[in-house]
């Protein structure tokens, strides 16, 4: 291979669907064609993100990636034969794969081929990704015996990497790369957040889900006396649930339901803070995408992202029925909706603080620059 020769590279996904870990995929592709001749390998052919120009594509079924466990099961057993013939075929140098599935494949390549570095990406909290006994231990047996064929991970936190070494026994070298952003056009001019407001404008956005906990947000506003504008984007199987709940505790008026929407972004920028409420989660894109618009922001100390997005990954001390002022944001505890309701009312009744925590978000969002963060990923890749 000359020297300014591009190495063939394979991104090995189950779709690109509307996800966090597919997001990161799409926004990555941008920048890895111009360094590497780039594949985009799918399980099944959802496109909810775009694939950028000079990225092929490649679909290994044209079944609907909606199956039971078992027959994804079997099919990951006929993915694996053809991303082998794939990988022959088109002398791929380097394969790189996201979420639990796609790793296992690379995996079982790095254990025929060693020609290919095989490297892998965890995206979520592997302890609670498990949604089923079965899956429980599908993840003790594989995730030790095929992770470790590989030749390094990735993940987007911290907590993941130490849950990995310590609860799957994984000894591979493992790096942390944050989620890349695209910083927004446009964004919060944030002195216009340092005046009084009678309602205060909060806004959410995620799949409407028990994990997603956004009963948390109503139920502190209804333990406040102060008023609230609050918007929820997403939809989900818990959305009957909230309706319920909103009407049963007569806030239709300071509650709504906005369901999916497509410029999310606009809605943002229309706020005056940013609430995540999490049970648990990977890495907060809504969070980070938020702090990039100019919101101030409060999260609940969920493993994992929040505390590294906004106090630096530093140790806090945070009671319940309190909240924590940290380095770009406010942390509450899981489920407390008491210190939520703290949370929202400093925010609420300092104007001042609003303005503040809108700039720190701003300077916050740009360590997640998309070029920023690929510099990283593409040094992780060659070296």
């Amino acid at each position: 291979m000359t020297p300014n020769q591009k190495k063939n590279i394979a991104i090995l996904s189950i779709s690109l669907a509307s996800g966090g870990a597919e997001k990161v995929i799409s926004l990555l592709l941008k920048e890895l064609r111009n360094d590497y001749n780039v594949t985009l390998v799918l399980f099944h052919k959802v496109l909810h993100f775009p694939v950028p120009d000079g990225v092929n594509v490649v679909t290994m079924s044209d079944k609907s990636p909606d199956r039971p466990f078992y027959k994804k099961f079997i099919d990951l057993i006929y993915f694996i034969f053809i991303y082998h013939r794939f990988i022959r075929k088109h002398s791929i140098e380097i394969s790189i794969s996201f979420l639990a599935f796609p790793n296992f494949i690379n995996g079982v390549i790095a254990s025929f081929n060693k020609n290919v570095k095989t490297i892998i990406s965890e995206r979520g909290f592997p302890s609670d990704n498990v949604t089923s006994k079965l899956s429980f231990y599908i993840s003790k047996i594989f995730y030790p015996i095929l992770y470790n064929k590989c030749d390094k991970l990735f993940s987007n936190s911290v907590y993941i990497n130490n849950d990995l070494k310590e609860n799957f026994g994984i000894k591979i070298p493992m790096e942390v790369i944050y989620n890349p952003i695209e910083l927004p056009s446009k964004a919060i001019t944030s002195e216009k957040l340092n005046t009084n407001s009678s309602k205060l404008k909060l806004i959410t956005a995620g799949t409407v889900n028990k994990r997603k906990n956004q009963i948390m947000v109503v139920r502190a506003i209804n333990e406040s006396k102060l008023k609230y504008d609050f918007s929820i984007l997403g939809d989900g199987d818990l959305v009957p649930f909230l309706k319920e709940q909103i009407t049963k505790l007569n806030l239709e008026d300071q509650v709504t339901l906005k369901g999916k929407v497509k410029n999310v972004n606009s809605y943002l920028i229309d706020s005056e803070c940013f609430v995540l409420s999490s049970f648990t989660e990977g890495f907060p894109n809504a969070l980070i995408e938020a702090m990039a618009i100019g919101l101030p922001c409060i999260s609940t100390n969920c493993l994992s992202g929040p505390l590294e997005l906004l106090n630096d990954n530093e140790p806090i001390d945070l009671k319940d029925g309190d909240f924590y002022i940290g380095k770009y944001g406010l942390l509450v505890n899981n489920d407390d909706h008491v210190g939520l309701s703290k949370a929202l009312a400093y925010y609420h009744t300092n104007p001042s603080e609003r303005e503040r925590f809108s700039r720190l978000s701003l300077e916050r969002a740009k360590a997640y620059e998309l070029t920023t963060i690929y510099s990283k990923f593409n040094h992780f890749i060659k070296s």
